[in-house]
């Protein structure tokens, strides 16, 4: 049975996390072997109605229709934005934060949906969010994703804030944090809000920015270590559901994120303990 997790790693890291039902049927197969399916989904991007059910599960098989509904009913439920929370919660001694990276990406929306807008640069429709790393590389939260015709300063205190939230309701400590960003993100917004939270913002120097003209704090051998959040895009583009986005709602994009996030982290640190 193909598996992008090992199953008995699904079983104790990301099914306790996960509510149960309470009304109507039980479901005929191990939650596992569901989770496992959506995995499958995730890493190849292979089409829902072209899952590969009775390869994918050891018994009883379930319709794709089935997998689809739980997958669906907890991305509307944010159960894997807080599954994610309660992993990083569990394993933040695996975490380095001697620094941090903060990025934008965006991502092309193929069949459109909410929060898609035309994206002069690549000239498609993209959707566009915000992602935060360790200095390891390791994708620990995002910013709820905006249409593709803004770029990444557009509402940076309240996407910001999005971020810091996640990492908070993990139990990380921020106060003193290096943070490193590009000069795309030299505003003073957003120097004001790392500020406010005790982060020290380590931006490259916009020459266009005409309101940080003063002398700031910039550490050059600390930002050439920014070269891990490239290394963290590759890793999330070999999920092919998440290379260009297919998925028209933006719960369920945002749950193929975090399950990238659980996917990627929990490799890491199984090596670790």
């Amino acid at each position: 049975m193909y598996s992008v997790l090992a199953k008995d790693t699904i079983e104790k890291e990301i099914l306790p996390y996960l509510p149960l039902s309470k009304r109507g049927f039980s479901p005929r197969v191990s939650l596992v072997e569901i989770i496992n399916c959506i995995l499958y989904k995730l890493k190849t991007g292979v089409q829902w109605h072209q899952l590969p059910v009775k390869a994918l599960f050891e018994s009883k098989v379930l319709s794709w229709q089935s997998v689809y509904h739980h997958y669906r009913k907890w991305c509307k439920l944010g159960a894997w934005r807080n599954c994610w929370i309660q992993l990083l919660n569990k394993y933040k001694a695996c975490l380095d934060l001697s620094s941090s990276d903060l990025d934008g990406s965006h991502t092309t929306a193929l069949r459109g949906g909410e929060k898609v807008g035309y994206q002069g640069r690549k000239k498609r429709k993209t959707t566009n969010a915000l992602y935060f790393t360790d200095r390891q590389g390791l994708p620990l939260a995002m910013s709820e994703p905006t249409s593709g015709n803004h770029n990444d300063l557009f509402d940076i205190e309240i996407h910001f804030e999005e971020i810091t939230n996640t990492l908070e309701q993990a139990q990380i400590n921020i106060d003193g944090l290096f943070l490193n960003a590009d000069a795309g993100f030299d505003s003073l917004k957003l120097r004001n809000k790392c500020e406010s939270k005790g982060i020290i913002a380590n931006f490259a120097k916009n020459k266009r920015n005409n309101s940080c003209t003063e002398d700031r704090y910039f550490d050059d051998k600390l930002y050439q270590e920014r070269y891990s959040i490239e290394r963290t895009n590759a890793w999330m583009d070999s999920y092919r559901s998440l290379l260009n986005r297919f998925d028209t709602t933006i719960t369920s994009w945002l749950g193929f994120n975090y399950i990238a996030f659980m996917t990627i982290a929990l490799k890491k640190f199984q090596k670790k303990v």
